[in-house]
């Protein structure tokens, strides 16, 4: 491979965008009032409100920026119940039952999707295709048996083989059968349209800050407009409501990266996924008649690790030793929330709130689990009998490994906001080249300062308006990330990921 033949894509985007056309909507510029306020516009949001539109239920969909703009756009779209190495670790915390429950709950998600895609006649790219988790470790291989004989326990369609369709050599792989994978703009593009079809409001641009929950629970937006509703989901990724339920302490937000190519090598139909670090996956899906390769991995908590750009650079590499890169044709990043116990909050945001409701901490499996808490939502508020209701409470508290995970979360979290409190930039804003950024020392303080490609300079307080924690420049995204709760913001300070809630100050240099 050389610079000649391939060219990593400069900025990222993601490849589900290319070529959908997605509706535009206004944004909210009244007060108004609905049976149910969701807030976050992505498949969490649009399936739930395409449920309890079903049902009968007014609802209005509230998104601060465009939908589908953030994690389900960002997806490696796989409707999968195989998690990673998970069913193992689930009995032994768990127990068998609750991990049978986990199972089933995603394999529900994956037969709502299909029946919903034969009722509508939705053409988005859905193929059913076996999973795999390969290994090259022999530590792993005790790991993978382990959850062979879990797969077993749970009458888990899969099994422990030595070999895969791929041209480079592995030691073991678990198969999981009949899984499937998906275009997932496509899919949810009817789902917009139904809702709009039946009345069902969509306000875009549009940032939910905060409850009041007085007499009924009363959506508050940053220009103080009010929806108010008889029930509410916070449906945005990072609650943007807490509730007390302190979400900020119960989960940590992970990076991962993702790369579109097209190879020299036949790629085998199915989805595949190392159970070693670094993470590497690849699925192949087809871009105007032609097959494509997406390759993704490289895990690392937000705002933590090595220049971000490396991490792209990695997965390049990946793919040309082990596919070949004919042509690179897209890159982009992912942010997913991983919660104490590796089970999705789903449910009432506290025990005190029986009209406020929460889905969150979907770790890396977010086409299933939002399904999952939609379907789940819909029941609680519908007052329908749900099976997975305890499983999936936020509310829950499992000892085991609950409180050593809190305890490590949260030192982590002190330990960077120490850190970064302490730290003095020895960098000059002169410093910079064109499209670099970085921390740098402005009048003896802390500040953020990125260089575009025409030399006109950004800068920020790198105070994270959250909680007070020192930002990080991410240099493959071209953005500031909080390493403690994983809020991001762009280059002139504004929100792209919460829990922050305000824009980073500006910082003064005349």
């Amino acid at each position: 491979m050389s610079n000649e033949q391939v060219n990593m894509p400069q900025f990222p985007k993601p490849i589900w965008k290319e070529g959908v056309e997605l509706p535009r909507f206004s944004t909210l510029n009244e007060d108004i009032e609905v049976d149910v306020a969701i807030v976050g516009g992505g498949i969490t949001g649009i399936t739930t409100a395409y449920l309890l539109t079903k049902k009968g239920y007014k609802v209005a969909i509230i998104e601060a920026g465009e939908l589908l703009n953030g994690t389900t756009a960002h997806t490696t779209a796989k409707i999968t119940a195989q998690h990673g190495l998970i069913y193992d670790e689930l009995i032994q915390n768990n127990g068998k039952d609750q991990a049978k429950l986990y199972y089933e709950a995603n394999i529900d998600a994956f037969k709502f999707i299909k029946t919903t895609i034969d009722e509508l006649q939705i053409d988005c790219d859905f193929s059913e295709e076996d999973a795999y988790i390969y290994t090259n470790s022999e530590d792993y291989i005790r790991k993978l048996e382990a959850e062979e004989n879990a797969y077993k326990e749970l009458g888990i369609n899969g099994e422990l083989i030595n070999e895969i369709p791929v041209d480079f050599p592995i030691k073991a792989a678990l198969i999981m059968r009949n899984q499937a994978q998906f275009h997932p703009l496509k899919y949810l593009k009817p789902l917009l349209d139904y809702i709009q079809k039946e009345g069902g409001l969509i306000f875009e641009k549009t940032t939910a800050t905060d409850v009041d929950y007085s007499d009924q629970p009363i959506v508050i937006t940053k220009e103080g407009l009010k929806v108010k509703s008889k029930f509410v989901c916070a449906c945005s990724h990072f609650p943007f409501y807490d509730g007390l339920g302190f979400y900020p302490t119960r989960m940590y937000a992970e990076r991962s990266y993702l790369i579109a190519v097209k190879t020299d090598k036949d790629v085998p139909r199915g989805m595949y996924i190392n159970a070693e670090q670094p993470t590497r996956s690849f699925r192949t899906m087809t871009l105007n008649g032609e097959k494509v390769l997406l390759v993704g991995g490289e895990n690392h908590k937000t705002g933590q690790g090595i220049p971000t750009i490396l991490h792209y650079e990695a997965l390049e590499e990946y793919a040309e030793n082990a596919f070949g890169i004919n042509e690179f044709l897209f890159r982009w990043s992912a942010q997913d929330l991983t919660t104490l116990d590796k089970i999705p909050y789903i449910g009432r945001i506290t025990n005190n709130h029986d009209q406020v409701f929460v889905a969150t901490g979907f770790r890396k499996w977010g086409m299933t689990s939002s399904t999952v808490s939609a379907i789940l939502l819909t029941d609680l508020i519908s007052g329908t009998k749900n099976k997975y209701e305890d499983l999936f409470s936020p509310s829950r508290f499992n000892a085991n490994p609950s409180v050593k995970e809190f305890i490590t979360t949260n030192l982590d979290v002190a330990k960077h906001l120490i850190e970064g409190k302490l730290e003095y930039p020895l960098r000059d804003i002169n410093d910079l080249a064109n499209d670099e950024g970085s921390v740098v020392n402005v009048n003896g303080k802390r500040a953020g300062a990125y260089k575009d490609a025409d030399g006109k300079v950004y800068v920020v307080d790198t105070t994270c308006t959250h909680l007070g924690c020192e930002i990080e420049w991410n240099s493959g995204d071209r953005t500031w990330d909080c390493p403690c709760h994983g809020s991001r913001f762009s280059i002139v300070g504004d929100v792209i990921e919460g829990p922050a809630e305000t824009p980073l100050g500006k910082v003064d240099l005349d």
